[in-house]
């Protein structure tokens, strides 16, 4: 992400997250969360850029202790293709040889890809898992169908051992690369909860109102004053 905002939950997890940074919260049996701006953000103003991705977790795993993640941008590891024309940061799973420091529950990849202008990028990829590539910055085209993709744009890849993407000739591309081995459950989602039956996501509203999920700090609802 970009620029700063400040996390707190209800389990004791927190911490300033700024450019470069990332959170990894697993909710498993119930969590309370709260995000907030620097205090010099509320005074001055300003903008951050950030992306929530929600991982499902399977049904054996839905009610796992929750936890809290904070991985800082020097422990994102980095590496380039073998023409240097594309920088990998990768977050979680295991890509090319190198693993991120992204602690999951399932078998994923989260990856943030840079593709200097006309680079072209074929990254190794599991053929048993699915992947994406979700445009942020930047225009290019995607797999060997050569399918054009821009800001706010997702491809949606078929089954294979790599993944491929082009920069357009006159700007670089990024991308948010994500994928991993299919749970095959049903899936039942409602507001922020995701369970596998009508009945669970009820109980989990239940739990929620009766204060089952625990409480944010109260100064975790007023805007941050230091580090």
């Amino acid at each position: 992400m970009d620029g700063t905002f400040i996390h707190q939950d209800s389990h004791g997890g927190g911490g300033v997250i700024t450019d470069g940074d990332t959170q990894w919260m697993t909710a498993g049996g119930g969590i309370l969360h709260i995000e907030t701006p620097p205090e010099s953000m509320v005074i001055k103003g300003g903008l951050f850029h950030g992306l929530q991705i929600w991982v499902n977790l399977p049904a054996k795993d839905k009610m796992i202790p929750p936890a809290y993640q904070n991985l800082d941008s020097h422990l994102v590891k980095l590496f380039t293709t073998p023409d240097a024309g594309t920088l990998v940061r990768l977050i979680a799973g295991d890509l090319g040889g190198v693993t991120g420091p992204g602690s999951t529950h399932t078998p994923i990849v989260i990856a943030h890809a840079t593709l200097s202008p006309g680079a072209r990028m074929v990254l190794p990829w599991n053929p048993q898992f699915n992947a994406i590539a979700h445009g942020l910055k930047g225009s290019g085209f995607a797999g060997s169908e050569h399918l054009a993709m821009g800001v706010g744009q997702t491809v949606v890849y078929g089954a294979g051992d790599t993944i491929t993407l082009e920069a357009s000739a006159h700007e670089p591309l990024d991308v948010i690369l994500m994928g991993g081995q299919p749970i095959g459950e049903p899936v039942e989602q409602y507001g922020p909860f995701v369970m596998n039956t009508r009945e669970q996501l009820q109980q989990a509203f239940d739990d929620y109102q009766r204060g089952r999920l625990g409480v944010v700090p109260a100064n975790g609802i007023t805007p941050f004053r230091g580090r």
